[in-house]
């Protein structure tokens, strides 16, 4: 079961570094289609945009079946750094929901998600690792 959790925490973070990507795509495309004379207007998307919000939503699902495999295996700390990334997922959604009415929230949006990959890696490395036995001195 640790290498199950080890998979969880790896695909989280891949899922980030993939939004990451993602997001910067939309990103230029809209600077791109903006400078090809489109109309950017509130029921313009493109394909980044698109895929960052429904893979958003597929990292909140991977972080709620990491918290069940937490309790499942004997990862040192691993229940607690899962549970850790579930509470960021939820911190990242609300900020991704704030961002739209203050967008210099989106800062911390992108910091959140971040985070989200450092916690879900970290804990993906704990589980490689096995447990050692106490050693008396």
């Amino acid at each position: 079961m640790r290498n199950v959790y080890r998979a969880f925490g790896m695909l989280i973070a891949l899922a980030v570094v993939l939004q990451i990507a993602s997001i910067a795509m939309a990103g230029f495309t809209v600077a791109k289609d903006a400078g090809d004379g489109a109309a950017i207007g509130a029921d313009y998307s493109n394909f980044g945009q698109s895929y960052h919000s429904i893979a958003g939503t597929a990292i909140g699902l991977l972080a709620l079946i990491f918290l069940i495999v937490s309790f499942l295996t004997d990862v040192p700390r691993g229940r607690t750094l899962a549970a850790v990334v579930l509470g960021l997922v939820v911190v990242q959604f609300l900020l991704a929901v704030a961002s739209f009415g203050v967008p210099a929230l989106g800062i911390l949006h992108g910091i959140n998600g971040l985070a989200i990959a450092a916690v879900s890696s970290m804990a993906a490395r704990r589980a490689a690792v096995p447990n050692q036995p106490v050693a008396s001195v």
